[in-house]
């Protein structure tokens, strides 16, 4: 009889503590159902380190389109911050499995930063829970503070690479405590979405200024036509 009932309660605390999908809205107890997770995977590009070249290469995760973005659409406009934990481990994962993680084993992860009052304004910066999850699958170092958005600048959406340059001149800073370090390991920058370049270049500028090398940039997607 208290097998019964211990099983009784069980079932009803666990129908109580299954959440819905952010994507579907499908009953679940994880992130996301299992249905969306296996639509999300579908969208990993098979070589990530396609654009991993030149002076600032890039390892992007998957292509920006369908469930992707939807997903990267609910984690920043409807507060949605637990996608970033598989989000994040999916690249990690995959960053792990690349010859370009197998030629540094020390790196910091640095995600690209937001101004304050759009900060205030969503309640977090989607790129920090991403690296941040990223590092908690990877060991690398997390350091949410090594960059500072200084100026507020116009959403980059539908600006033209021109425009995208000049938007972002001087719209980044070295963080105060970063800058202070005598040695750094070489950074790996991280944004959710690559598109022109534009905001990982100016990053990439102030951070070389000062001394600091960057390794390359990561992103969970980007629209850049990949295999």
């Amino acid at each position: 009889m208290k097998r019964g009932i211990g099983q009784l309660t069980n079932s009803i605390l666990s129908l109580f503590l299954k959440s819905n999908c952010p994507l579907c809205d499908r009953a679940t107890d994880a992130e996301l159902c299992q249905y969306c997770q296996r639509q999300l995977q579908r969208c990993q590009l098979k070589h990530p380190s396609q654009f991993w070249q030149g002076e600032l290469p890039v390892f992007v995760w998957g292509h920006y389109g369908g469930v992707l973005k939807r997903a990267i659409a609910a984690l920043k406009y409807e507060n949605h911050t637990q996608l970033a934990r598989p989000l994040g481990f999916w690249l990690g994962e995959a960053w792990l499995n690349s010859t370009a993680a197998q030629q540094r084993k020390k790196l910091t992860v640095i995600p690209i930063p937001i101004h304050p009052s759009k900060r205030q304004q969503r309640g977090f910066n989607q790129a920090e829970l991403l690296a941040k999850s990223f590092c908690q699958f990877t060991g690398y170092q997390y350091q949410p503070h090594g960059l500072e958005r200084v100026r507020e600048t116009e959403a980059q959406f539908g600006l033209s690479a021109k425009e995208r340059s000049q938007n972002l001149t001087e719209a980044f800073a070295v963080g105060k405590r970063f800058g202070k370090r005598s040695h750094h390991s070489p950074v790996l920058i991280l944004d959710d979405i690559y598109t022109t370049g534009a905001t990982a270049r100016s990053a990439t500028e102030v951070l070389r200024q000062q001394g600091i090398a960057v390794y390359g940039i990561l992103a969970i997607a980007s629209s850049k036509q990949g295999r």
